[in-house]
């Protein structure tokens, strides 16, 4: 037991990102105590919580890298899922309750299109009720730690982004009806929300019974590694994980020193790749990420900044 706290530690050359394929069975924080104990850090968290019956795409920050996870997060999803038609749970996925089942001869009268008209109907911007056991906080504790307590729990509607709700096939089996879809949408949209009120507006109940994230902005699954593949190995620098997710601007030493004091830069100096508020990776020389920003008139504003990366050259 000693040891294993003696190897954990804030070691500034262990950083980075992870991107894991995360299988089935395991929390979102099982994951990053995995990569923890792995890497024998602390400083270890993720962006994007996917449920336990949930696999696919999960990103990991590792030591200082975990500030832009709630930047980077903030991306779309793409996910591909199997909502399961006949039938309400509790929990709006296959391991809740069943609270209610359709009657069969409705079931049966439900056509194709008519389910692929209703998967039309949530494509936009709608108004989404996260399920009452989401990650989502009420007062500082989960939705779904209230539920186990035995509280009543309605979370209020939320305004999400669904650009694709797709039907890839439907299997019509003893009691249900099995549809396969694929959703891209915004950061914060429920899959199990979409399942229920697809069931709700069919009026035979629905729920999901396989969820998969295959793209988190742009971490797609085929870039992933499987939680068994974690190392230092595979830890991917904060300039590159920036990088590939924002766009980059480009500075001096001089004005790292000025950005890491604080001392907010002139954006004349440089040629930020816009100026709309969108954020924006500040890349200093050998490819040291400085900070995150936003233009804020004519000046950058930060929303994280970062101290260099201490031995990464050696890391390998």
């Amino acid at each position: 037991m000693g040891s294993r706290k003696a190897r954990r530690s804030d070691d500034p050359s262990i950083v980075g990102a992870l991107f894991i394929d995360k299988p089935a069975g395991m929390t979102s924080h099982d994951v990053v105590a995995r990569v923890r104990r792995v890497l024998g850090v602390r400083r270890v968290g993720h962006a994007g919580t996917l449920d336990p019956m949930a696999t696919g795409v999960l990103v990991i920050g590792v030591g200082p890298t975990t500030r832009l996870l709630g930047i980077v997060g903030a991306h779309d999803k793409e996910y591909t899922a199997t909502i399961r038609l006949g039938a309400a749970t509790t929990t709006d996925d296959s391991e809740g309750d069943v609270i209610g089942v359709a009657d069969p001869d409705t079931l049966a009268s439900i056509s194709d299109s008519a389910i692929e008209s209703a998967v039309g109907g949530f494509i936009g911007t709608i108004a989404q009720r996260p399920s009452a056991v989401s990650a989502v906080k009420i007062d500082g504790k989960r939705a779904y730690e209230r539920v186990r307590e035995g509280q009543d729990v309605e979370l209020p509607e939320r305004t999400v982004t669904v650009t694709a709700f797709e039907v890839l096939g439907i299997d019509r089996v003893p009691g249900f009806v099995d549809v396969q879809v694929r959703v891209e949408c915004s950061a914060g949209t429920y899959i199990r929300a979409l399942a229920r009120d697809l069931g709700v507006a069919l009026r035979v109940g629905g729920h999901l019974t396989a969820l998969r994230r295959t793209r988190s902005g742009g971490v797609r699954v085929a870039q992933c590694r499987s939680i068994d593949e974690v190392g230092l190995e595979a830890l991917m620098t904060p300039a590159d994980f920036a990088q590939r997710e924002l766009p980059s601007v480009a500075i001096d030493r001089q004005m790292v020193a000025k950005v890491r004091n604080g001392i907010q830069l002139d954006i004349s100096a440089m040629d930020p790749p816009t100026k709309d508020e969108s954020p924006i990776a500040v890349i200093g020389p050998d490819h040291d990420l400085v900070a995150v920003a936003t233009v804020q008139g004519e000046q950058l504003s930060y929303l994280a900044v970062l101290p260099p990366v201490v031995g990464s050259a050696d890391r390998e």
